[in-house]
Parts: structure tokens; C-alpha cells; sequence
């Protein structure tokens, strides 16, 4: 059957009948039923895919978000004497792990726990002793904290708290806490715990619930002092490629001489990114159902089209259309419904990831409600980071699941007898 012309071109007519068809039920106001379902079709596969983009977006921002917030606190790799005890030599090892040429910031420090009290309120913490000076060298949040750690001097007794843990506790830049160290002194009595009195000289805000709320910093000297360790526990790099913090970790394995145990950054909170990625696949899986769902009411679409087209593809095939064309005719129109609602709903998707910061506080302003607790989410800000790894299957897979849908009804329209059909015309 030849081709149309249409402004100079040659356009295959399976093309142009295929998308009339798709237009048909509201050009005509003829068979509007079929017309509303490949709405439904359509508005189902854009909900379906911005529904996944969304989600995947923000389940990307909120693991990125709680990422680099815990890494503004902790280091990329952290090296612990043998049994968690002192180094054998802290300085050694900081001058080899610094030749790897990954290794951009290193610096000991000394890692307990104890129990902080004020008044009759207590409450356990994270105590690391640090280097003021060589601290920011490995984490952004010394870096930023550099006027607050400076008065850290050693002998004073000062400590940084996070400022949850100074809310919870009452106290404030200048009032004293008291250090109950675990480790205490045997006499004829018992173990009688070490008590410090310390003075808060500044507090400081990560971000990071969990760190806010149970870490103490102050001097390694003081550290070392109250906890009776000779030495660092341990030292903390930082690296120029956080995502190379296994494989240096290997490599700094076998290059230090000391007997030691070296642990990055994604081992230390592997069970929590897991359990993420986990959750992310999983609402991958669920979310396709739903665009699976909606591309397969294009088969009862097509199906009814088919039927309500029965004269015209008998027309067609006397006039010398071969069954594939007439096949292609109606996977023209189902794949234009899949392209359209695809298209939708990525810019659906997008336009709503790329703007949830304004969209989620809007919605908490008006429903006066919190989505994000901080003591349960880390972080109290919706995230969203769409990334084209996520957003490319998700568009393909879309496609893919509208062409599958076509290809019966289309198989079925290539099998019409055009006598059968056009017998009662």
C-alpha cells in the first residue's frame, strides 16, 4: 500500500492511522468509552512513573543527606590498636598511612564511653579524645568547629557536647558536667567508678541526631588521662575519594607495620545502607506493578478499538495492507499512549523531585504537622536526588511494559478476515 505525503515527506501510513486512532474517540465523540480507558491508560503509566521517580529521588537525597552528614562527624577510615587498645605507635602509623596516595588528612585520637551527669540527670555518650589542631584535617565538622575546639587546652578539662545531648542535659557553654568513667578503682569496697568534673566550652550541631545526642569531644591529653590509656586508641583518616575507602583500606592493610585493625566507613554503618538499598529495590518492584497495571489496560483498550475497528481493517486489507501492517497500525496506538503517559510523568516526576524542598514544607505548613521527625529520620528535611541511573530504567522499563501490552490486540487486529468483517456492513 504506498506511503502518505505529508509536507514533502513520506510518512508510512501505519504511522498516520495508528495516532488518528489514538485521537479518534474524542475527535469524533464517537466510542468516548474507549476513549476514557486509554485516558486512564495514559494518566495511569505518568502517575505510575513520577510515583518512581519521586520516591527513588528522595530515597537517593535522604541516603546521600544522612551520608554526608555522618561523614561530616566520623572519618572515611579509622585504625584501632589489637582488642581495641592503645596503638603501639601512633605516630608510625599516621607517616605510612599518610604515603598512600589516597590519604589526604590524618589524625589520633583516643575512643571511650562513660556516663555524663548533671544533677539527677544522666546519660551515656560517645567520648573521643581528640588533636584540636590536626582534627579538622579529617572531618568537616572540626573544620568548622576550629574556634570552639581551640579551647580545648589540655589539663582544663573542657569538653564539646552535641547540642541535643546539652538540651536533654540542661546545660549550656560554661557549666560544669560531671564524667563517670566505666573503668574504675578497685578498693576493699569494690570497683568505685572515676568521676571528672568537666566544664561545657562550647556545643555544636551535625545534623545528625544520633551524633548530637551521644558525643563528646574533648582533649586527647584529658582523654588519656581520665580513661588511663598511654596512648592513642586509634587514628582517623580522610581520603580524596570517599567511594575508594574499601579498596585503600586493603591497601593500607598489608603497607602498615604495626598489627592493627582498620575499619571504613561503609562497614561501620553497613547494616543501615543496606537495609536502604534494600527498601529502595523493594519500592522499585512495588512501584512497576503499579505502571505495569496501568500499561496493561491497553490491552482491553486496544481489544475494544480492534472490535470497533473490524470494518475498517477489512477496508484496509482489500486494499492490499498486509496483516503486519495492520499490526503495526494499533502498536502505533498503544505505543503512543505508553510515550505520552511516560513522557508525563517524567516531567511530572521530575518537576516534583527537583522542587520537593519547597512542595514538603508547604504541605507541613498547611496540615501544621511534621513529616520528618529528627529523632526518628537523622535528618529533618525531605532530601530528593533524582539521578539519571534511577530515572533511565524507569522510563525504559515503562515503554516496554506499553509495547508488551499491544502486542496481542495488534496480533489480533493482523488475524481479522475481511469477508467475516465486512459481511454485515
Amino acid at each position: 500500500m504506498p506511503q502518505l505525503r505529508q509536507n514533502n515527506m513520506r510518512i508510512p501510513y501505519e504511522l498516520v492511522l495508528g495516532w488518528r486512532y489514538t485521537r479518534a474517540g474524542r475527535a469524533t465523540r464517537r466510542n468516548g468509552f474507549i476513549s476514557f480507558i486509554s485516558g486512564v491508560s495514559m494518566l495511569g503509566i505518568a502517575l505510575g512513573v513520577a510515583a518512581l521517580i519521586i520516591v527513588l529521588s528522595v530515597m537517593n537525597g535522604f541516603q546521600k543527606e544522612v551520608r554526608d552528614r555522618m561523614l561530616g562527624v566520623v572519618s572515611h577510615i579509622e585504625i584501632f590498636g589489637p582488642g581495641g587498645g592503645v596503638l603501639a605507635d601512633a605516630g608510625r602509623t599516621v607517616v605510612e598511612a599518610r604515603r598512600n596516595p589516597q590519604v589526604i588528612g590524618a589524625a589520633p585520637f583516643i575512643a571511650a564511653q562513660a556516663l555524663l551527669a548533671r544533677g539527677e540527670d544522666m546519660r551515656g555518650a560517645i567520648v573521643r579524645g581528640i588533636d584540636p589542631a590536626r582534627e579538622p584535617e579529617v572531618t568537616d565538622l572540626a573544620a568548622t568547629l576550629q574556634p570552639v575546639l581551640a579551647r580545648l587546652v589540655p589539663g582544663e578539662f573542657g569538653v564539646v557536647v552535641g547540642a541535643e545531648l546539652a538540651r536533654q542535659l540542661g546545660v549550656r557553654e560554661g557549666d560544669p558536667l560531671t564524667l563517670i568513667a566505666p573503668s574504675g578503682q578497685v578498693t576493699p569496697a569494690g570497683v568505685v567508678p572515676r568521676l571528672k568534673q568537666m566544664t561545657v566550652v562550647g556545643t555544636f550541631d551535625s545534623g545528625h541526631f544520633e551524633y548530637d545526642s551521644g558525643l563528646v569531644l574533648l582533649h586527647q591529653d584529658d582523654a588519656a588521662r581520665i580513661f588511663r590509656l598511654e596512648g592513642p586508641t586509634g587514628v582517623r583518616l580522610k581520603l580524596k575519594d570517599l567511594h575508594q575507602a574499601r579498596e585503600v583500606a586493603a591497601e593500607l592493610s598489608t603497607a602498615l607495620s604495626d598489627p592493627v585493625l582498620i575499619r571504613d566507613w561503609t562497614r561501620q554503618n553497613r547494616t543501615w545502607f543496606a537495609a536502604v538499598q534494600l527498601e529502595k529495590r523493594m519500592m522499585f518492584i512495588i512501584l512497576t506493578l503499579i505502571v505495569a497495571v496501568a500499561a496493561f489496560n491497553l490491552v482491553s483498550t486496544l481489544v475494544m478499538t480492534v472490535t470497533d475497528k473490524r470494518a475498517d481493517i477489512a477496508i484496509l486489507r482489500t486494499l492490499g495492507a498486509s496483516p503486519g501492517s495492520i499490526m503495526g497500525i494499533f502498536v502505533v496506538q498503544g505505543a503512543a499512549v505508553g510515550v505520552i503517559g511516560t513522557l508525563a510523568g517524567l516531567l511530572l516526576g521530575l518537576g516534583i523531585a527537583s522542587n520537593i524542598d519547597v512542595i514538603v514544607p508547604a504541605l507541613e505548613g498547611a496540615l501544621n504537622a511534621s513529616f520528618l521527625p529528627k529523632d526518628i529520620y537523622l535528618i529533618s528535611k525531605m532530601p530528593s536526588d533524582p539521578q539519571r541511573d534511577d530515572i533511565m530504567p524507569i522510563a525504559l522499563i515503562s515503554l516496554a511494559l506499553a509495547f508488551v501490552a499491544t502486542i496481542y490486540p495488534s496480533w489480533r487486529a493482523s488475524r481479522v478476515n475481511p469477508a467475516e468483517a465486512l459481511r454485515y456492513e
